[in-house]
């Protein structure tokens, strides 16, 4: 009885601190649909009873519902209670026009990739300074470190070309973001902190369990 009454109280100051969590985030980016704030909470909270990111203070929100042209990529300090960033970021090539509507976790698609990243460190590559992510959500992105799906800069991330071309310069797949604040962006989520990539069909990552988080990309 002891047990089963220790086991209701952690589930419930878990559930309280997700509740927490997600309306600090929603207070301090309102922009952010409360849904798609919730669902990414959720998806952290997964990953982290599972002992991913335990000591993650930092969450990025990305809704790849809305048009390129927009803001739609937010970074949050939940352990500070800041918003650090509030920026547009690329969407693959392969994944559509000014809002995405294909996505994939395979090579060569260079489509982009929903769900739960964790981050990890940051290398000088053909993009400059960019940062490598981990893949977490199965079926939607464990492939992530494969792909070289990663976080940099990029010219072509430019929001006045945007308003005459009609979208975004496009990626191969990695989330990238304007080159006056990717050395900046990188800096504060690199090392263990999360990504989380809304899209068609990621309200699924809500439902914590084992055939949700894969950890195959942490042993690489």
């Amino acid at each position: 009885m002891r047990r089963h009454w220790i086991l209701a109280l952690s589930l419930t100051l878990a559930a309280q601190a997700e509740a927490n969590e997600a309306t600090l985030i929603s207070t301090l980016a309102p922009e952010i649909r409360p849904a798609v704030v919730e669902e990414a909470v959720a998806a952290m909270k997964c990953a982290q009873t599972r002992g991913i990111g335990a000591d993650a203070e930092r969450l990025a929100i990305i809704d790849y519902t809305i048009p390129s042209r927009e803001q739609r990529m937010w970074v949050i300090d939940i352990a500070a209670g800041e918003l650090l960033f509030e920026e547009h970021v690329a969407h693959g090539q392969g994944s559509g026009h000014d809002i995405p509507t294909a996505f994939s976790d395979i090579e060569g698609s260079r489509q982009t990739s929903l769900g739960l990243f964790l981050t990890d460190k940051t290398y000088q590559g053909g993009n400059g300074y960019s940062l490598k992510l981990h893949g977490l959500s199965k079926g939607f992105n464990e492939s992530a470190m494969r792909r070289y799906i990663v976080m940099h800069g990029a010219k072509y991330v430019n929001p006045a070309a945007a308003q005459k071309m009609g979208r975004l310069g496009r990626s191969w797949g990695c989330p990238a973001v304007r080159s006056e604040v990717a050395i900046p962006m990188i800096d504060a989520l690199k090392g263990g902190h999360f990504i989380y990539s809304h899209g068609p069909g990621t309200e699924r990552l809500t439902q914590c369990g084992p055939d949700r988080i894969t950890t195959a990309s942490l042993k690489q």
